[in-house]
């Protein structure tokens, strides 16, 4: 019924699931309709409630409090049924599904389990357990009249309700991607391994029936060992598809401040009247918000750089990406950083009266600044280099 595992384990983990479960009641109270959150804190409550329940101290405290020997061993396995059906609960409104459906499975679900937790304590309360057992109650208590029943409705409502949460949990990979596919990847064989304990006490009882004491060790020393793989496994599967999207999220802002890191260094000291320019500390300023202010920033210099944006160098850049292979969009890409480049090289070198504008200039549309990153890519383009190299910088700029 419980395994050797330290109280401290049992009691920490215990208390770490009531105090997430504690967090979600706020939601709850507000979104009472909503049948996920119901069974997502039916799920942490039951879970909780077995760590602390199941700890060998608590067991012990149970059966005194009561005056009832063995109580514990209904309260522990009413508690795991519970946990079983609010897995299965929770699979079943998680996974896409037309609502009635959804709510016909539920219903189902709650009344067959409710069912089962009624006949452990009326089979409990038939049967006759004198002997107090902490470890082998299940071995010990195989061949007596409505234990022996109590103790298989419980592994076999168990075994059920984790294997059809594991095959649902795979089924339902298999149609979904990216953090939720691999959440569902761990879910499934963490309640595989559920369906691993009972048989293994299953077949511990058997060897009970046929006069056998030999597999007792399954009970009290294999099948406790699970448990820890099991609750990692799940722990993992639940968190992914929560965490996952934001980590991801995350990434891709780092990855374009990343990109964005050329084009920076390139225009950060471009002076730019009348924008606020403040400094953020990297260390403590979220990456969403760094993100926002480096891309205004880059936005308020090019648009100090617009009066000396040549398009006729643009325009040359551009050619020359073509003529060296490059596709439109990073021969574009290429095109915008030479150009921009250029111009602040001339903004930082007074400019003449501009020229006339060059044929075919006069109707040119005026030039909005593109997507940022892939200009800051292009930026050690060797284009832009040589554009560099040969373009004049005394030279005024055409009209943007």
């Amino acid at each position: 019924m419980t395994s050797g595992s330290s109280n401290a384990v049992f009691y920490a983990s215990g208390v770490g699931l009531l105090l997430v479960c504690a967090l979600k009641v706020p939601a709850l109270i507000r979104r009472r309709s909503d049948p996920l959150l119901r069974a997502a804190c039916l799920l942490l409550l039951a879970g909780g409630c077995i760590m602390l329940l199941a700890a060998p101290r608590s067991i012990v405290e149970l059966n005194r409090a009561t005056g009832v020997t063995n109580f514990a061993a209904p309260v522990v396995y009413a508690t795991t049924t519970a946990y079983s059906a609010a897995s299965l609960l929770l699979i079943i409104n998680w996974r896409p599904a037309p609502p009635d459906r959804t709510r016909r499975a539920s219903r189902i679900c709650v009344t067959v389990y409710s069912l089962v937790i009624c006949a452990l304590f009326a089979l409990f309360r038939a049967g006759d357990a004198p002997v107090e057992q902490l470890t082998l109650f299940d071995a010990y208590y195989a061949n007596t009249p409505y234990l022996r029943e109590m103790i298989v409705t419980y592994l076999l409502s168990h075994g059920v309700a984790a294997m059809t949460t594991s095959i649902l949990c795979w089924r339902w990979s298999k149609q979904v991607n990216g953090t939720l596919r691999a959440g569902l990847r761990f879910l499934a064989p963490a309640y595989l391994l559920h369906v691993c304990y009972d048989i293994m006490r299953l077949s511990a009882v058997t060897a009970r029936w046929t006069g056998h004491q030999d597999l007792d060790f399954l009970i009290d020393q294999v099948s406790p060992t699970l448990a820890a793989p099991s609750a990692v496994l799940g722990a993992i599967g639940f968190a992914l598809p929560l965490i996952g999207p934001r980590i991801a999220a995350t990434t891709r802002i780092i990855r374009q401040l990343r990109h964005l890191t050329p084009l920076w260094q390139a225009l950060r000291h471009v002076p730019t009247p009348g924008a606020i320019r403040t400094t953020l500390p990297w260390w403590r300023t979220p990456p969403a918000v760094l993100l926002t202010w480096r891309r205004t920033a880059l936005y308020d210099a090019l648009l100090a750089l617009a009066p000396y944006f040549d398009h006729t160098v643009r325009r040359q850049a551009h050619h020359a990406a073509r003529r060296n292979g490059h596709t439109e969009p990073t021969a574009s890409a290429i095109a915008d950083a030479a150009m921009i480049l250029t111009a602040r090289e001339r903004q930082r070198t007074p400019p003449p009266p501009p020229p006339p504008p060059a044929p075919g200039d006069a109707h040119m549309p005026r030039w909005h600044p593109p997507d940022l990153v892939p200009v800051s890519l292009a930026l050690t383009s060797p284009v832009v280099l040589d554009v560099l190299a040969t373009t004049p910088v005394i030279e005024g700029s055409s009209p943007p």
